[in-house]
């Protein structure tokens, strides 16, 4: 059971987490058809987009509703309206996540009334799916903020209908990357079942080219897939962010779930594997197990490497509780963890302790380190304390193919494996040659 501390700090030094409203329109980008809207000021999208094309070396369609001074005193109503009527003339969305802001949720605008009116106003807009995800940036972080985006969208667009035996709805939180819903969605179907992901980045962001230029998503969960989510058999949550939105697919129809917090590692690709061949009463196909013992080769290949390894992580709760675990399972040590917001998760780490803090508290936590695991602002630090670093999260923007990471399954695994293990070698080499020049 870890202790998890918060340091008392009037303000955050070099910043860790990343904003509630960015987890979100990640998170819709994981749909067809849709183009993110924030309701706050143009820098606060520019923010977003800047993060995300850097990340994803992407086009990234985001719109802003353009506050300004006058506008967040007098009310921002006509600015959603107009933001929303401007998008639905050049664009044609078939669906508009509104993200709020810091800006708009201090002023404490009442969006949901806004829609409302706005709807009443524009009987034209009745066919436009429009989902609406509190997420002010001066509490929580970019999972929570992912994680209210995929409630707010079961919530509003699922319908009832006849339950498809063969169907499971995936709920893929913010910690998998569009690769790994790649390589979750071949599993699934491997098995005979027919998976609806929400979102299903793996389509949208996975780095492709597209036959012409679009404003908005071009791939992704359908709202045709999303209504149909209400008739799947079973929803399998990936990582414990996804359990809220779980929960109401259970209350709103009757669909029961399990949460899997990892999907990285020999045990819990295991306990994946047996829990589809469960639901779908087919055995675990030979492609898999060859791969499993491609695994275990690859496992006591590096597991040298690996052992009493003290291991620094920045990341996300989710995250970092499947990091955590991978590492422990190779006989790495945590030296120190910080994250970026509260999870129920923490306090059930098997180590000491966890941080809620910032870079600062990483680098003075990290002193002594062997490897350091974060996002690309942790780079500096490596530097700083000459510690290699393992790129892992959001952003990551001195590093390509970010879309085509995988991490999870056998093969994912053995990506961690080796490109952590080549850190690790690297940096016995480098004691090995000073050790002999001082001779």
């Amino acid at each position: 059971m870890a202790i998890v501390t918060t340091p008392n700090k009037p303000v955050t030094v070099n910043p860790l987490k990343q904003s509630q409203a960015l987890g979100a329109s990640l998170a819709f980008l994981g749909l067809k058809g849709m183009i993110p809207l924030f309701h706050g000021s143009q820098g606060c999208t520019a923010f977003a987009k800047v993060v995300l094309v850097r990340h994803f070396r992407e086009a990234i369609p985001l719109a802003t509703t353009a506050m300004t001074e006058v506008t967040t005193i007098l009310g921002g109503e006509d600015n959603v309206e107009q933001a929303i009527l401007t998008l639905v003339e050049k664009s044609q969305p078939e669906i508009i996540g509104l993200c709020s802001t810091g800006l708009t949720e201090t002023r404490g605008d009442d969006i949901e009334r806004f829609l409302k009116e706005i709807r009443e106003r524009h009987p034209e807009l009745d066919k436009l799916s429009i989902v609406f995800a509190p997420t002010p940036d001066f509490k929580g972080a970019l999972q929570d903020g992912f994680a209210v985006a995929v409630e707010s969208i079961v919530k509003e667009i699922p319908r009832l209908c006849a339950t498809r035996i063969e169907q499971v709805t995936i709920l893929a939180g913010s910690s998998f990357t569009p690769g790994d819903i790649q390589e979750i969605k071949e599993m699934v179907t491997s098995f005979g079942l027919v998976p609806i992901v929400v979102p299903d980045l793996s389509a949208s962001l996975d780095g492709h080219l597209e036959d012409s230029y679009s404003a908005i998503t071009a791939s992704g969960t359908t709202v045709a897939q999303l209504r149909e989510v209400g008739g799947s058999a079973f929803t399998i949550a990936l990582g414990e962010s996804m359990r809220g939105a779980a929960r109401i697919l259970q209350e709103r129809f009757g669909i029961p779930y399990e949460v899997f917090g990892q999907l990285t590692g020999l045990e819990p690709v295991d306990e994946f594997l047996q829990a589809l061949a469960i639901l779908s009463g087919n055995s675990v196909p030979e492609k898999y197990r060859r791969q499993r013992r491609q695994l275990q080769d690859a496992m006591l290949d590096t597991h040298f490497y690996f052992g009493a390894k003290r291991v620094s992580l920045a990341l996300e709760p989710d995250l970092l509780w499947s990091a955590v675990h991978f590492l422990q399972s190779m006989g790495a040590q945590i030296h120190a963890a910080v994250t970026t917001t509260r999870s129920p998760l923490l306090e059930k780490l098997p180590i000491k302790s966890v941080t809620i803090g910032d870079l600062e508290d990483f680098e003075e936590l990290a002193v002594g380190s062997d490897l350091l695991i974060g996002n690309s602002n942790v780079g500096a630090i490596a530097k700083r304390l000459s510690i290699p670093l393992y790129r892992l999260g959001i952003p990551i923007y001195d590093r390509l193919g970010n879309g085509q990471f995988t991490k999870v399954g056998y093969r994912g695994t053995m990506e961690l494996l080796f490109g952590m293990g080549n850190l690790f070698l690297e940096a016995e080499e480098e004691r090995v040659k000073h050790f002999h020049g001082d001779f």
